[in-house]
């Protein structure tokens, strides 16, 4: 199988996942909470957020939260969708090869890796362990949370990828420490860290 095309997420594909409130899959209070949580944990960690990109940014769910959590910080919205480009302005692109001039000091990557194949996830990894010298936060829904019941099918878009959550994390711990709450921390990032706050304590 193939990666899902650009063409995948035009009107109809927004329309039926976010715009129609009958099947839209965003929770604003689950999005308050998830922007509280990553706010408070960098600021306690004390990383400094001052750019931030958000690769596959959608309609711009988080472009408000950072506002709110991190005032002084600049925000990048990228997206492969035209139809979501024309209509906010994003910048036009693939969280796969996507590159910048500089680094980022936080990267946002939701809901956007089920929908690469194997070989793309991979590149995909790579590519955000290169753009993130701060934190980076990724959503991604594996083959195990459909194992343990814990997806909504009905809503979940059923062309997603399923692939297994060890395959998200080896290609993310190249370049990163996992801290839980799918927070990540660049390994080229100095913030001092306790053994207990990151997965891998190497």
């Amino acid at each position: 199988m193939q990666s899902a095309p650009a063409a995948t997420f035009d009107e109809a594909y927004y329309q039926r996942f976010y715009f129609d409130k009958k099947t839209s899959v965003v929770d604003p209070a689950h999005m308050d909470r998830l922007g509280t949580f990553v706010g408070a944990y960098l600021h306690y960690l004390r990383v400094p957020v001052r750019r931030v990109l958000d690769v596959g940014c959608g309609i711009g769910l988080w472009q408000g939260l950072i506002a709110r959590h991190f005032p002084q910080a600049s925000y990048q919205g990228v997206e492969l969708s035209d139809y979501l480009c024309d209509r906010y302005g994003w910048q036009r692109g693939s969280v796969v090869d996507y590159t910048a001039d500089a680094p980022f000091d936080l990267v946002i990557c939701q809901g956007v890796l089920p929908y690469l194949s194997p070989p793309d996830l991979r590149r995909a990894l790579a590519n955000l362990g290169r753009l993130s010298r701060g934190a980076l936060y990724v959503e991604a829904v594996s083959r195990e949370d459909y194992e343990r019941d814990v997806i909504d099918e009905q809503l979940t878009d059923a062309r997603l990828f399923r692939h297994r959550a060890e395959l998200y994390r080896r290609g993310l711990r190249a370049h990163s420490r996992e801290l839980g709450g799918g927070l990540w921390l660049s390994r080229q990032a100095e913030v001092p860290l306790f053994a207990l706050e990151h997965v891998d304590a190497d």
